[in-house]
């Protein structure tokens, strides 16, 4: 319908009626009453609320490690825990673990439920970089988001996260610190050369050098060096690249540095000086 001309709105039984000008159209419509509503719960507990910019920081680092489609339906999503000064979400596939936290300035009451995934993508998509508050409620079985005059309601997801802090590794000896950048640029030029189905790469870390190469059906080979500060053990050791590339790519500090044991224990990924981010990623058999 041309923008310079007045339109205006009839409704009748199911239809909904817009003229302009000398243009009329009729669009079939549904009873209002008919409309699926959430029915919120009634006992929601005390609310609390945390800067908007804090919480779309802390989901746009691990939601990234949320399963999809897993039969294992606690794993579509993320878990949010809250308690004291401390905000931490986790989220797993099984693969890999993603954990991130901030701490708060008020107390907060304690808090342990599972967002669904849905729920997680539409509130990174909604939230705001500013620094606005974002109020929270929690029920039994649901929880409420109230922020820039709207108010967002979802169910949770009902089951038992796995424990997340038995997962992350402690106490891993060996220890490289090197450049995000550098590393994330080597792993996607590897990549390249990764079979479509199999995105394994091999990492051959020695003292003074990281080695990383991939190949796939066709024979083809890509290696790739850098210069690390290193001292510890010779390893050598697989890992789907894709795991490795999602966790460098949503962080944004220069360095990040790398825990390993042997070649068949999980790798952690952390923060130099940080702890508030954790990544941890399977090795595979290559």
């Amino acid at each position: 319908m041309p923008s310079d001309q007045t339109v205006s709105l009839e409704s009748a039984q199911n239809k909904l009626i817009l003229k302009g000008g000398k243009s009329r159209f009729t669009l079939q419509t549904l009873p209002a009453e008919d409309f699926p509503l959430v029915q919120e719960a009634a006992n929601f507990g005390p609310s609390f609320s945390v800067p908007q910019k804090v919480l779309k920081e802390l989901l746009n680092q691990v939601s990234f490690a949320m399963a999809v489609h897993d039969i294992r339906y606690y794993l579509n999503g993320i878990l949010f825990v809250a308690e004291g000064k401390q905000l931490s979400l986790v989220a797993t596939d099984g693969h890999r673990l993603a954990f991130s936290s901030a701490t708060l300035d008020v107390e907060v009451p304690k808090q342990e439920v599972i967002l669904p995934r849905k729920t997680v993508l539409e509130m990174q998509r909604l939230l705001s970089d500013k620094d606005g508050a974002i109020e929270m409620q929690f029920a039994g079985n649901q929880a409420k988001f109230s922020f820039e005059g709207m108010e967002f309601v979802t169910k949770l997801v009902e089951g038992k996260f796995p424990d997340y802090n038995r997962v992350i590794p402690k106490n891993h000896k060996n220890i490289i610190t090197l450049g995000r950048l550098p590393l994330l640029a080597c792993l996607q030029r590897t990549a390249i050369l990764t079979s479509e189905k199999f995105k394994g790469v091999r990492l051959n870390i020695e003292p003074g050098t990281l080695r990383v190469a991939s190949n796939n059906a066709e024979q083809e080979e890509a290696v790739d060096e850098l210069d690390i500060d290193y001292g510890g053990d010779e390893i050598e050791i697989g890992f789907n690249v894709t795991y490795l590339i999602d966790a460098l790519a949503n962080m944004d500090q220069d360095m990040v540095k790398i825990e390993l044991a042997d070649s068949n224990s999980s790798a952690l990924l952390t923060i130099p000086d940080d702890a508030a981010f954790k990544y941890v990623v399977m090795p595979m058999r290559i």
